[in-house]
């Protein structure tokens, strides 16, 4: 087996520094990064045996990062570093598709520890499947299907069925709808949700008659999926 390699984002310069130095000591190679962007397109384009992502960094935070590699197909194991030691964030660090948190300030034996747990898991986690209806959502595939066919569609609109997929039943506004699928680079007055919603309902709703619409508007509020 060849060096493991590590992928750190954290912009604590001297956490980061010492963080990296020590799993260097043990023979992991390092590559560190000190913005969420910027480490999470090395995520995308290079193979790593595991991910260290602080949540709190300066321009994206570690959640995002995240979340989009695991919209993007990127599976490597991550551990999240957090000094938010409350339940919510930590629930919500692994609703975002992380795989382990580690609370600041860290000990470095239950760092590595955790590490070499999340070496040791297959590199695949069980498939997550969203139903609603007819509607068949696979994450780890990303593969749509209505009614037993197959559904193209674009990256967003995937990324936009499957966030309300996953809040089924609950009403999603169109600013929080940006902030998730568009990660904020529209303004709130863009009518870029509501024209991939009539995409989305052309492929998931009128290509298919006979079953029950499933995407719903809720009248100056956003859009849900119905349970």
């Amino acid at each position: 087996m060849g060096v493991m390699r590590i992928l750190l984002i954290e912009d604590e310069k001297r956490f980061g520094q010492s963080l990296k130095k020590l799993l260097e000591g043990e023979s992991y190679a390092v590559n560190w990064f000190e913005l969420g962007e910027a480490g999470y397109k090395d995520g995308v384009v290079e193979e790593y045996d595991v991910a260290i992502v602080d949540v709190g960094l300066p321009d994206i935070s570690g959640r995002e990062v995240v979340r989009r590699w695991r919209e993007s197909g990127v599976t490597v194991p991550v551990l999240m570093l957090t000094a938010l030691g409350q339940v919510k964030d930590k629930v919500v660090g692994l609703d975002s598709g992380a795989d382990d948190y580690v609370v600041k300030p860290v000990l470095f034996d239950e760092l590595l520890a955790r590490l070499r747990s999340l070496l040791r898991r297959p590199p695949l986690v069980d498939s997550v499947v969203y139903r609603c209806g007819s509607l068949t959502i696979d994450v780890t595939k990303r593969a749509v299907t209505r009614a037993g066919k197959s559904v193209n569609l674009s990256l967003k609109e995937y990324a936009l069925l499957e966030y309300l997929a996953r809040n089924a039943g609950v009403t999603m506004s169109r600013q929080t709808l940006i902030d998730h699928v568009w990660d904020s680079e529209l303004d709130s007055f863009s009518n870029t949700v509501d024209v991939h919603i009539g995409y989305l309902r052309q492929k998931i709703d009128r290509a298919f008659p006979k079953e029950r619409p499933i995407i719903q508007t809720v009248r100056g509020i956003g859009y849900k999926i119905a349970e």
